[in-house]
């Protein structure tokens, strides 16, 4: 039997403490919590049939923030967040990267709580390299190299991500490179987020990331600023975060909180503060 890349992917996923993964199906959506309470948008209809303004409005008002900059990424983050991970986490943990489409991304919208639960993959094939087991599977699509493996995966994040941000854009009035840096720097996260957890190599993980984001750039995303790597504490296995390249204001809307550990904004030596408290009380970390 062929090895089952869903399957793969969450065992590799199991041991970690953060790890939001989209709901995953082969062939329909998965089942509403209560019938007639979620409505499924399929994130392409979602701009092309006008809801994405409307959702947006209704989310910054039932939940806030009131400030329009970290209401647009605050908006990614709910719809985003996890397929962003999956394509991330997915390439580091097992090779594999999920074809997103904008048929395959399907972001549900609670009618009764007015926010989107989490987000669905529905039928999306798997990149894989030629020596990989799976590659004889009918569910892959199989690269010549790595290289044409990350081309052809951030050609569907673009494809797929693409619209909803312009949209975004234009009804909130966030840069476009804001939230593409958004996008880019969370790809990065979620790939040194596992190396970090699972002991591993910061900086093997960062490499990759960073071909990946080159290729999602490459593909047609904007952003001003990369992330870059923050080592800490080199001694200890844990000891490297890294920084944003773009800011996510969510200190705007929540100016008691400050600037996050990670905003570029914020200061190195502060922010080597907060990580050492990490280590000091690992109940911190993220």
């Amino acid at each position: 039997m062929t090895p089952d890349p869903l399957e793969a992917l969450r065992e590799a996923c199991a041991p970690l403490r953060f790890a939001p993964l989209p709901d995953l199906a082969t062939t329909s959506l998965p089942a509403p919590g209560l019938p007639g309470t979620t409505h499924w948008h399929r994130s392409d209809r979602l701009v092309d049939e006008g809801w994405l303004p409307v959702l947006h409005d209704k989310l910054r008002t039932e939940h806030g923030p009131g400030h329009r900059l970290p209401a647009a990424t605050n908006f990614l983050r709910v719809t985003l967040r996890e397929p962003i991970f999956l394509v991330a986490a997915s390439l580091y943990l097992t090779g594999r990267i999920p074809l997103l489409t904008p048929q395959t991304l399907y972001l549900p919208w609670d009618t009764a709580g007015s926010r989107f639960a989490t987000p669905a993959v529905v039928g999306a094939r798997w990149i894989v390299l030629p020596d990989d087991p799976a590659a004889a599977r009918a569910d892959t699509v199989v690269a010549r190299d790595r290289d044409e493996q990350l081309r052809l995966a951030a050609e569907g994040v673009v494809a797929t991500f693409g619209p909803p941000l312009s949209a975004l854009h234009a009804h909130s009035r966030a840069g476009l490179r804001t939230l593409w840096g958004w996008v880019v720097d969370t790809l990065h996260f979620y790939m040194l987020n596992p190396a970090r957890y699972l002991g591993r190599d910061a900086r093997q993980a960062w490499e990759l990331a960073t071909r990946l984001g080159d290729a999602v750039i490459a593909a047609g995303a904007v952003t001003r600023r990369r992330p870059r790597l923050f080592p800490f504490a080199p001694q200890d296995p844990r000891g490297t975060w890294a920084v944003r390249g773009t800011c996510c204001f969510d200190y705007k809307g929540d100016p008691e909180h400050g600037f996050c550990t990670t905003c570029p904004l914020k200061c190195d030596a502060e922010r080597r503060e907060d990580l050492s408290e990490w280590l000091r009380d690992p109940a911190l970390a993220p």
